[in-house]
C-alpha cells in the first residue's frame, strides 16, 4: 500500500519562495502576493479558502502543498496569566511556546529548535540534547496558531534552542514577521536571544533590524565556560568586540541576560567586572532569577542580593533591571522549557 504523500507547508515561506511555488503550480507570478495575503493577513487554514485563485490553481497547489497550520497539542495556564503551549516538534520531541500577557503587552516566547546543541548547564532545554532545527513553518505556526495570536504585540526568540544555530529558518521567519506582504510587524517588536554565536551574529545584525539579547551570565571567561561550554568557541570578549561595531543608540536595542546564582556569580566582584566588560556599550543588563531545575547544584539568590547587584551596575553607569519572573508554576520560566518526548510508533 502506497504511503500518503507528504505535502509541504506554505506558512513560513517568503514572497520569493511563494513565487517559485506559484510558478511550479502554473499560477501567474502575482499569485504569490495573493497567497501571502491569505496566509498572513487573512490567516486561512485551508487552500480552498483562497478564493481569488482559480479552482485549477487551488487544485494544483493542493497536490503538493498545505497551509501547514497546526493547533497546539496541549496547554497549561499559570496563576499569573502565562500560558505554555505544546506543539509538534522534531526528532520525536515536541516543543513549547509561552504566551506572556502584561498590561498592554502580549509577548510570545517562541522556540527555534527541539532541544539545543549549546549544553548550558543551567537550562533544561540544553540538558535534553539536540533533536532537530525547526523549519520556518513550525516557527511561524507558533505565532499564528495560539488562541490569542491576534493580540500579540511582541515576539521573543527565547524559547527552546539557539536561534542563530538555525539561521536557515530564523531569517525567513523574521522576514515573514516584518515584511509588508507578511505580518508587517516593526522589527522593534522582535527580540532574538543568542549565546553569542559569532558565526551568525554579524549576519543577523546586518540583515535584520530586530533587537538582540545576549546570554552572558558571567564576566569571567573560565567561569562562563563552566556554565556555558560555548564560551570556548565564542568568547564573550569577542562577542562584545563585534557588538561595539554597531549602533544601538537609536531604534535597535541591545541587552545582556544575566541569571544570578548564589555563590557563583552574585558578588560585587562579578558586578564590577561585568560593568568593565560592557562599559561604553549602549545596552542594558536584564538580571534574571534562577528557577531551580532537577539535579542541579545551582541555587537562586535572595531578593536583596538581586537588588544589590542591580544597584552596583547602575552606579557604574550600566543600566540594569530585574526581570519579572513569569510562569514558574507551569515550568514556563526562563531555562525551564523542556518539551515532551513523543512515544515511538509501534
Amino acid at each position: 500500500m502506497q504511503k500518503d504523500k507528504v505535502c509541504t507547508p506554505l506558512i513560513g515561506m517568503t514572497l520569493e519562495q511563494l513565487r517559485v511555488v506559484a510558478s511550479e503550480c502554473g499560477l501567474p507570478s502575482f499569485a504569490a502576493k495573493q497567497i501571502a495575503r491569505w496566509l498572513y493577513v487573512k490567516r486561512v487554514t485551508d487552500i480552498d479558502a483562497m478564493t481569488d485563485l482559480s479552482l485549477r490553481g487551488r487544485e494544483s497547489l493542493k497536490s503538493c502543498y498545505i497551509v501547514g497550520r497546526e493547533a497546539p497539542k496541549a496547554e497549561a495556564a499559570s496563576a499569573d496569566g502565562t500560558v505554555k503551549y505544546l506543539f509538534e516538534g522534531m526528532g520525536g520531541r515536541d516543543i513549547e511556546a509561552v504566551f506572556i500577557p502584561d498590561r498592554d503587552r502580549a509577548t510570545l516566547c517562541v522556540s527555534s529548535q527541539a532541544g539545543c546543541r549549546m549544553e548550558c548547564t543551567f537550562c533544561m532545554t540544553g540538558r535534553q540534547g539536540f533533536h532537530g532545527s525547526l523549519p520556518a513553518s513550525a516557527i511561524i505556526n507558533q505565532v499564528l496558531s495560539i488562541p490569542r495570536s491576534e493580540d500579540l504585540t511582541n515576539i521573543v526568540f527565547m524559547g527552546m534552542g539557539e536561534p542563530l544555530d538555525n539561521m536557515e529558518a530564523l531569517l525567513p521567519a523574521i522576514e515573514v514577521l516584518t515584511a509588508p506582504w507578511g505580518l508587517a510587524w516593526s522589527p522593534k517588536r522582535i527580540t532574538v536571544s543568542s549565546i553569542g554565536h559569532l558565526k551568525h551574529l554579524r549576519e543577523l545584525l546586518d540583515r535584520t533590524k530586530v533587537h538582540v539579547a545576549i546570554s552572558l551570565h558571567s564576566p569571567f571567561a573560565s567561569e562562563r565556560e563552566g556554565l556555558m561550554p560555548v564560551e570556548k568557541a565564542f568568547p564573550m570578549r569577542d562577542v562584545v568586540a563585534l557588538l561595539r561595531q554597531y549602533d544601538f543608540s537609536h531604534q535597535r536595542r541591545l541587552s545582556f541576560e544575566y541569571i544570578i546564582w548564589r555563590g557563583v556569580n552574585d558578588d560585587i566582584r562579578h558586578a564590577d567586572a561585568l560593568a568593565c566588560l560592557l562599559r561604553g556599550l549602549d545596552c542594558r543588563v536584564n538580571l534574571i532569577r534562577f528557577h531551580a531545575i532537577p539535579d542541579s547544584p545551582l541555587r537562586p539568590v535572595p531578593e536583596h542580593s538581586m537588588i544589590a547587584f542591580r544597584d552596583r551596575l547602575n552606579e557604574a553607569g550600566i543600566t540594569a533591571t530585574i526581570r519579572a519572573s513569569r510562569g514558574e508554576d507551569i515550568q514556563a520560566a526562563c531555562g525551564m522549557l523542556a518539551g515532551k518526548a513523543r512515544p515511538q510508533a509501534e
